[in-house]
């Protein structure tokens, strides 16, 4: 299957970031170009975002990054959405307690039922 604009969440745990490394690798096979998106107050997400696209800023992909001040599953539904994506990345966990972002089950499964694009949930654990 080819791509043309795929779509990662982060919450800039290292977990996550195997997640931002897959769809890396994807983008980069298939041509697509990489949006790596987090939830979250912008001071934050800001840095989580930028650090993500600096993590693979040789990587030979066009990378755009968005913080989105909502919930992720929201955040990230919309944005596939309206984006008009080919594909989400996530991981199956992100961080633990108040910082949780992505955890199997009900994120991923919200996003299975809601998504107009393909879904990838990259075991991160």
């Amino acid at each position: 299957m080819s791509y043309e604009r795929i779509l990662v969440g982060t919450d800039g745990s290292a977990t996550a970031a195997r997640a931002v490394a897959r769809a890396v690798q994807i983008a980069a096979s298939t041509g697509a170009s990489l949006t790596i998106l987090t939830a979250g107050p912008a001071e934050r997400g800001q840095a989580v975002v930028e650090a993500a696209r600096e993590a693979h800023a040789d990587a030979g992909v066009p990378i755009d990054v968005l913080v989105v001040d909502d919930d992720p599953v929201r955040a990230l539904v919309d944005t596939a959405r309206e984006g008009g994506y080919d594909l989400l990345v996530v991981g199956n966990k992100g961080m633990t307690g108040l910082t949780r972002f992505l955890h199997l089950g009900s994120v991923p499964n919200k996003l299975s039922h809601h998504l107009p694009c393909n879904l990838l949930i990259v075991k991160t654990t």
